[in-house]
């Protein structure tokens, strides 16, 4: 099914999932509540960026059950257009939960999953080519051959039709080795405008040895730099990021705030960031939304539940609730 599709704007696609959350620490128990909402790197952006005013478009395969039904009522509640092509297959699961108050387990139920068989026709040469930005991530590619092969495709038309690329890295090694995809996101980096990645994913996909030692964000950045994007952006968690834009270096630091759930922050970050582009806001602007609209989503439980609204933000440093 294809509905409401526009040009321009912010243009991704990829894999949208059901999440299962447990609200009890501990181990899975029979009986205990679980909640079920939404999750997915492009998704989130998409719902990111639109709540935050721009103009966005998210396509993707659901499967016709209904955690698809769920997410596409959501992803149109939001103000995402989409494009969905609902039926082969099912769409992915996955499942959170805290063994102890500490780090967030996440189990992902995805192979085979309808996303997986993303083709060029679900996404649509006239949606990537009147797109201002296409934003693509690692993730997609490592879901399977169909999935990697419309990636390339979908970057490669992008540049054709001078078409901006952002890419961000979201390296998962639970769905390929890094010798398996170092060579795809190689392709990925060469060919895109903007990158956003972790310390260790631009490490990684550099091929170079990061540096625990010290602050080793500047030199990546630049290294990224050279081997195409103009715009790079280090992410780098409560520690903020460091940015190599037009040749000249960026650092923000990150607001204190009270953790309540990590997942979907860094698609907090490239959603402010993406859409303060849009609007040709200048570097220190992007950055500083993109900051802000990042620690305010690792403080709400949820995937896409934290992402701000524009006037959300202003929260950080007005509300003393959110501060730790």
């Amino acid at each position: 099914m294809e509905a409401g599709t526009r040009g321009g704007g912010l243009v991704t696609f990829g894999e949208a999932l059901g999440r299962l959350t447990s609200e009890h620490v501990g181990l899975l128990e029979s009986g205990r509540p679980l909640t079920l909402s939404m999750g997915g790197a492009e998704s989130n952006v998409a719902i990111g960026a639109a709540r935050l005013g721009a103009d966005v478009t998210w396509a993707g395969r659901l499967g016709s059950d209904s955690v698809g039904d769920l997410i596409e009522r959501r992803l149109r509640a939001e103000g995402v257009t989409t494009r969905l092509t609902r039926g082969a297959g099912f769409t992915g699961l996955m499942v959170c939960s805290r063994r102890t108050t500490g780090a967030l387990r996440v189990d992902y139920h995805r192979a085979g999953s309808a996303a997986s068989q993303l083709s060029p026709a679900d996404v649509g040469d006239e949606l990537v080519r009147g797109a201002d930005i296409l934003h693509v991530t690692g993730i997609t590619p490592a879901l399977g051959a169909s999935a990697r092969d419309t990636t390339a495709w979908a970057v490669r038309t992008a540049r054709d039709a001078g078409v901006t690329v952002s890419f961000d890295v979201n390296f998962r090694s639970k769905l390929w080795s890094t010798e398996e995809a170092r060579p795809v996101l190689q392709d990925l980096l060469e060919h895109a405008d903007i990158l956003f990645a972790g310390p260790e994913e631009a490490a990684l996909v550099l091929g170079v040895t990061l540096d625990p030692s010290r602050d080793d964000r500047g030199r990546l950045a630049r290294l990224a730099a050279q081997a195409g994007p103009r715009e790079v952006v280090i992410k780098d968690g409560s520690r903020g990021c460091l940015a190599v834009i037009d040749g000249h270096e960026y650092v923000r630091d990150a607001p204190t705030v009270t953790t309540l759930d990590p997942v979907g922050a860094g698609d907090a970050f490239v959603a402010g960031y993406l859409t303060e582009r849009l609007q040709d806001v200048d570097p220190q602007g992007r950055l500083t939304t993109a900051i802000r609209a990042g620690a305010y989503a690792v403080t709400v439980p949820g995937d896409c539940e934290g992402l701000p609204f524009r006037h959300e933000l202003d929260d950080l440093e007005a509300t003393t609730d959110i501060l730790r």
